[in-house]
């Protein structure tokens, strides 16, 4: 079942659907390109929305599921937006155990916003990771590059504070 994966409406400019159409155009002919235009779609509009991945679908002549599955399958593509500040916090295991879903509570709570959601100015968006290879430093959480660790959730107010 596909659905829909962002708390916020699509706002595709004709600009942004014409360059997707060009690509569209240049590779339909070739099906194994199908990755390659899913890319350039993200790199156009930040993320690959449910409307995205059916102009892809009709355009390359495959089904909806076919880049539905893609999109799911492959870690590089997103199907919410992201906001300025990419928020994740790692739920792996020694994260986990050490409080990393209080963290993720709170930040939840603080942003007024869901996991793989965005807040509507788009400054902030959420999700939860698996594991980022920094167990030692326990619980952890990432604002796009910059790794936090050792954290409580009393930190997570400064730690947003810095975004301001």
């Amino acid at each position: 079942m596909l659905k829909k994966m962002s708390n916020l409406p699509f706002n595709g400019t004709k600009e942004q659907e014409e360059k997707l159409l060009a690509v569209i155009a240049e590779n339909k002919h070739d099906k194994s390109r199908l990755m390659a235009v899913m890319q350039e779609a993200q790199g156009i509009y930040g993320y690959l929305p449910l409307e995205v991945q059916k102009m892809i679908a009709d355009g390359m002549e495959v089904s909806l599921e076919k880049v539905y599955g893609v999109a799911t399958f492959y870690a590089q593509f997103s199907l919410a937006p992201q906001g300025q500040y990419h928020i994740s916090v790692c739920l792996g295991t020694a994260c986990y155990v050490k409080g990393a879903g209080l963290l993720y509570d709170k930040l939840q709570q603080l942003l007024g916003i869901g996991g793989d959601e965005c807040t509507p100015d788009r400054k902030f968006s959420l999700t939860a990771c698996r594991c980022i290879g920094a167990c030692g430093l326990a619980p952890v959480l990432t604002v796009n590059e910059e790794v936090y660790g050792r954290l409580s959730e009393n930190d997570v107010e400064g730690i947003l504070a810095k975004c301001e």
